[in-house]
């Protein structure tokens, strides 16, 4: 094996790490620890999954209507799998039609299309769409629920417990505001379709005769808002998780148990600011073709080195110009080479310690040559070095 270390340099190295945000202006633009006034907060950068920033992250509270991220989650599931389409016609039934709270008034036998239940339920948090909604995919809210909580164990978020599907006060319904990233996560990165209700900052179901104003304020106020879910109850105080995007990186701010809703709109924008001023994303990729592997008694003489998977990778601002990258890759590979098989890897350090690190493998396969392929190679050889 040859190892190269390759440093990262304005013009570029055989793998180019590029930056999701202005990382020359991490000294002018990085700010202290966020403002929050909420009983538990949490920040968290989507690609990778990293809490920022945490306060009685793992407090078990009432979500009130942040509740419905799971239902929008499963309802996307079944849409993405095959099970729902956007243009089924759902019908309201009596129980669906009795929730009180945030409601479209929804009259009992009313039927409305997959589309209208989810932009009444993301964008006014419509109690009677989200029952209908859970009624029509597991037969009944009780059914619903119970998909909600399996769910919510297999996404690892083991402060939940779920008793309804819309967050109205109910014993025992609680969650905490990690838990909440972790399915507003889910989400936003396996279903991005949903942007296309949780953006929506006016519109109308019933043909017009119905509007929509989003109780989400960030969708018009904040930049690169996309989302995700207010709530609020009197046991509940004000509560928010809330998702935007800023040159390629989507930030998850949760806030659960404010005093007021300007509080919780003012909590999650510090929250937001915060991330965005501080890191970025870098994404690891190839610049340039790697130099290809020799292969050894192949029907090919060479294979080409490819990564196996792309990969970003979280950095504090100020640590972007200590990032460094080291190459290794195989000088030659015997036959048979696989598909996928690996020659090397990249790793990514920040300022000496190891980040992260990258299987390089062969872009397709290369047979072993047979008897007769290894004498018709000596004899074209030969035949070759005799005419010169």
């Amino acid at each position: 094996m040859r190892k190269l270390l390759a440093l990262l340099t304005a013009a570029g190295t055989l793998f180019a790490l590029t930056a999701a945000a202005g990382a020359e202006d991490a000294v002018e633009t990085a700010v202290g620890a966020p403002s929050v006034e909420a009983k538990a907060a949490l920040l968290m950068e989507k690609e990778t999954g990293t809490v920022l920033y945490e306060e009685n992250s793992h407090e078990q509270l009432e979500p009130a209507s942040v509740t419905k991220i799971m239902t929008l989650l499963l309802v996307m599931e079944a849409i993405d799998s095959g099970r729902l389409r956007y243009e089924d016609t759902v019908t309201v039934s009596a129980y669906a039609a009795s929730m009180g709270g945030s409601q479209t008034w929804m009259k009992e036998n009313e039927q409305m299309s997959v589309s209208d239940m989810l932009k009444a339920v993301a964008v006014v948090s419509a109690n009677d769409g989200s029952v209908a909604l859970a009624e029509h995919l597991a037969g009944s809210e009780e059914a619903f629920v119970a998909l909600m909580n399996q769910r919510a164990q297999e996404l690892g978020m083991e402060d939940t417990h779920f008793v309804n599907c819309t967050g109205l006060p109910a014993q025992g319904h609680v969650t905490s505001a990690y838990d909440i990233a972790l399915m507003s996560r889910e989400l936003i990165a396996n279903h991005p379709d949903i942007r296309q209700f949780t953006t929506i900052w006016m519109d109308t179901i019933r043909d017009g005769a119905f509007q929509l104003s989003n109780t989400n304020k960030l969708i018009r106020y904040y930049e690169g808002a996309t989302g995700l879910k207010t709530g609020s109850t009197d046991s509940a105080g004000y509560c928010l998780s809330a998702t935007a995007e800023r040159d390629g990186m989507e930030l998850i701010a949760v806030v659960l148990g404010s005093e007021t809703s300007t509080q919780r709109f003012e909590s999650a924008k510090s929250l937001l600011n915060y991330g965005f001023n501080n890191y970025t994303l870098l994404e690891v990729c190839p610049d340039q073709a790697l130099p290809t592997v020799d292969v050894l008694l192949g029907e090919r003489d060479t294979v080409q080195p490819v990564m196996k998977t792309a990969a970003k990778l979280l950095v504090d601002k100020g640590d972007v110009e200590k990032v460094t990258t080291q190459l290794t890759v195989a000088e030659s590979v015997a036959a048979p080479v696989e598909a996928g098989q690996k020659l090397g890897s990249l790793t990514v350090y920040i300022d000496g310690v190891e980040q992260l690190s990258m299987d390089l493998v062969a872009d397709a396969a290369v047979e072993r040559l047979t008897v007769k392929g290894i004498f018709s190679r000596m004899l074209g050889i030969l035949l070759m070095s005799g005419k010169s």
